[in-house]
């Protein structure tokens, strides 16, 4: 290679200029925002998030950036942490979904907390708002196949993410940059555990941890600090180490290893991850959620939704229902401890429970997830009637299509079945304007009158004529 890939990176990061993007682009980034700052409201109230406030209130420390929604201020690399909980902690943001899954907004507090720290601009934070979805879901495109299905949690990838957004809001030079990359993509590979099995707090933070660890590298990397140039593709480097790439030849070298769901070829796609960078904007195809829960549930939600709402079909009529998945879906969404979840992050990867929801209630919102509702009996009357069947032909439509086929049999001996093959949200069926005012509201309900919903809203969508300053004061409840 004539430069290094993290090199590769830096520079066009750097030069990247908010006269470059697209107006599409723009806009899309603030529709992100939005989503993401609805998020962060619902968020607001969640244990989990509220422990990481008490501990950062008892260290206390320089006021540099706003935890969204409270509006005091706290250092800004651990306000980097809170802010991206608080995105992240009902599973309500967005997606991406290719051979690795991210969440590239969970990135964003990185560019909102710099931002403050330094006085940015809104039109430097809405490029480095751009350059966290550009790479972060190119890197879902980068290991063939992904770091999950070798065992491995996708904060692997947003570490490498986190510090090139913060160093462009610090001013990095290519050098530092470089330096930051190699920093941070030292020692965020995080193990595939917090999503499998009984799930616990940590399936939410792993990522903002790893986005928290890339400010504070940023920082490092102005200091003088040096990391490893080559974490790529040097010795023992991220493709060395995890296989299918020859160090000393700088080259693809698939490997048959085993993983998930069988034996595979292992390997790289350098191209993906650096080729063709500015010839399109990666933020374009993006998802977004319109249910609080683990992706990989959304087509089978809205399947169901569809035939016992279309029916008026009620749980209590239901004799048994048969979804077919693809079998990467099946292994995460009906693990055994998924029929009996315990905690709201188990229940909402449960696809057993997210069904059981949506067939009592005819909806699933962040109060599916509420620990009244985990008590429900009418839940647990209808759960084990809900089986799943894992297909090897939808694995092949996957990660272009996200098949699901759902049966629901009837006690009177009826039968009623929908197909679909990607979800509300997914980019080819983006969610609406009306569709998100609904989705924020609901999630900031209770914290903003509808009049603040509006002027909330309203900063976002010009927040490239206000400071940084005044548009997180903004966002205050």
């Amino acid at each position: 290679m004539e430069k290094s890939i993290a090199r590769t990176m830096a520079e066009f990061a750097l030069n990247l200029q908010y006269g470059d993007l697209p107006k599409e682009v723009i806009h899309e980034v603030k529709r992100y925002l939005y989503d993401s700052v609805g998020c962060a409201y619902g968020g607001y109230h969640t244990k989990d998030v509220n422990i990481l406030r008490e501990i950062y209130d008892d260290m206390g420390g320089k006021e540099e950036a706003t935890l969204i929604g409270f509006g005091n201020k706290i250092p800004a690399v651990n306000a980097t942490l809170v802010n991206s909980l608080m995105i992240r902690a009902l599973d309500f943001n967005d997606i991406y979904w290719k051979e690795d899954p991210s969440h590239p907004s969970d990135i964003i507090p990185a560019a909102l907390c710099v931002g403050e720290m330094v006085n940015a601009s809104m039109e430097e934070i809405i490029v480095a708002i751009v350059l966290a979805y550009e790479f972060e879901m190119r890197l879902c495109l980068f290991a063939k196949p992904g770091v999950r299905e070798r065992k491995w949690h996708h904060a692997t990838i947003t570490q490498f993410v986190s510090p090139i957004v913060a160093g462009r809001l610090l001013g990095l030079t290519v050098d530092q940059m470089v330096n930051a990359i190699g920093i941070n993509g030292s020692h965020n590979h995080t193990i595939g555990c917090p999503t499998a099995g009984k799930l616990t707090m940590m399936k939410n933070t792993v990522d903002p941890m790893a986005t928290q660890s890339g400010v504070f590298a940023a920082l490092m990397a102005q200091k003088g600090f040096s990391g490893t140039e080559k974490v790529f593709e040097g010795k023992e480097g991220f493709m060395d180490a995890f296989g299918g790439w020859d160090y000393k030849e700088e080259k693809v070298k698939p490997v048959k290893m085993q993983g998930r769901e069988g034996l595979s070829d292992w390997s790289w796609d350098v191209d993906a991850l650096i080729g063709e960078l500015g010839g399109s904007f990666k933020i374009m195809e993006c998802g977004m959620k319109a249910f609080p829960t683990e992706a990989l549930t959304h087509t089978h939600l809205s399947a169901t939704l569809n035939v016992v709402t279309k029916n008026n079909i009620t749980y209590d009529q239901i004799k048994e229902v048969e979804i077919t998945t693809f079998a990467q879906a099946y292994d995460i969404l009906f693990d055994p401890t998924k029929y009996r979840p315990e905690s709201r992050e188990t229940a909402d990867h449960s696809l057993p429970y997210c069904i059981a929801a949506a067939l009592v209630d005819h909806k699933i919102t962040t109060q599916s997830f509420s620990d009244e509702k985990m008590k429900d009996p009418r839940i647990w009357e209808v759960i084990d009637k809900i089986k799943g069947i894992g297909s090897l032909e939808f694995e092949k439509m996957f990660p272009a299509k996200q098949p699901s086929n759902v049966i629901v049999r009837t006690t009177d001996g009826k039968e009623f079945s929908e197909y679909l093959e990607y979800p509300k949200g997914d980019p080819r069926e983006p969610m609406t304007e009306e569709d998100l005012d609904n989705k924020f509201a609901a999630l900031s309900i209770g914290l903003l009158t509808e009049e603040r919903m509006k002027e909330v809203k309203e900063a976002i969508f010009n927040c490239e004529k206000m400071s940084i300053g005044e548009f997180m004061k903004t966002l205050t409840v």
